[in-house]
């Protein structure tokens, strides 16, 4: 016994007709008769007669509608609330990210997806770029953002967003709106620490291809972006960050931009997710927010 026997047993008894229950359920009649035959077999009872050309259900039959109406209608039920559950968009999402875009991307999206959906709520992970890597390939993160050059192999890139690292200063700092490379050379400068993902993605620069890392006029190191913003807000130098980082303070005047001329220094992050792990439905709504919110 099947569900599908059961769907066109009482296709017949609620028709009374072989040939109604046939269009109904948009199968041939004989099927119709050779499901009702094989229900019967297995029974071990007969669930109609035909009398003048009428169906007529046996007490068995009776009996049977009210079991298999319960039958299906649970099972209705249970599809119901497993398409329900899909749906939802509620609980815990855990993202990993680099620190730009863990700092100063995700957190305003995590804020309006929420608006939309206020039963979840965010872990962000703030780790070296491999790191996020890693876990993702283990299935320790559903998802990641990290800068596109990060040994992605084995990856399934949902989405890119695009970034730009660009000079900032104290207004007024450096005595002019653009210089050229090499006048960069005179200018001191704030970086982050070797090995941070900020000073990683200054070395695969154009400008770097002119301009010597070791021939910068660095005045100080600084453990991260905010230290160096508050750093370049305090007149202490200038420095090349993120425009996401600096976006804010860009707007509020408090720092200036220094077009270095000829230099355009773009680069990526990758929202990443494990190709054989398919993501839960609040993780892909929360993919679908960050696609339209870039856009």
């Amino acid at each position: 016994m099947d569900i599908y026997q059961l769907q066109v047993f009482l296709s017949v008894y609620r028709n009374r007709s072989f040939s109604r229950a046939s269009e109904e359920l948009n199968v041939t009649q004989p099927s119709v008769s050779a499901h009702i035959k094989k229900l019967e077999e297995e029974l071990g009872v007969r669930l109609f007669d035909r009398v003048s050309r009428k169906t007529l259900p046996t007490k068995e039959a009776d009996l049977l509608n009210i079991r298999s109406g319960e039958i299906v209608r649970k099972l209705s039920d249970i599809k119901t609330d497993l398409a329900g559950l899909q749906r939802e968009v509620k609980g815990l999402l855990t993202v990993g990210a680099s620190n730009i875009p863990g700092s100063y991307i995700l957190p305003s999206m995590a804020a309006g997806f929420r608006d939309a959906f206020p039963e979840v709520f965010f872990q962000l992970l703030i780790k070296d770029p491999a790191e996020v890597v890693d876990m993702i390939r283990a299935g320790e993160l559903m998802l990641g953002l990290v800068e596109k050059d990060s040994g992605l192999s084995g990856l399934e890139t949902l989405h890119v967003i695009k970034d730009e690292l660009v000079l900032v200063a104290r207004p007024g700092f450096v005595g002019r709106k653009e210089i050229t490379p090499v006048g960069l050379l005179k200018v001191p400068l704030l970086m982050r620490e070797d090995g941070s993902d900020a000073r990683d993605s200054m070395k695969k620069q154009h400008l770097l291809h002119r301009v010597s890392l070791k021939a910068l006029n660095i005045t100080a190191i600084l453990g991260s972006t905010d230290s160096v913003r508050e750093a370049v807000k305090a007149g202490l130098g200038a420095a090349i960050l993120s425009r996401y980082a600096v976006k804010d303070d860009l707007r509020a005047g408090l720092v200036e931009e220094v077009r270095i001329k000829g230099v355009k220094m773009k680069r990526s992050f990758c929202l990443l997710a494990n190709k054989g792990r398919p993501l839960p439905s609040e993780y892909q709504a929360f993919v679908e927010f960050i696609v339209k919110s870039s856009l």
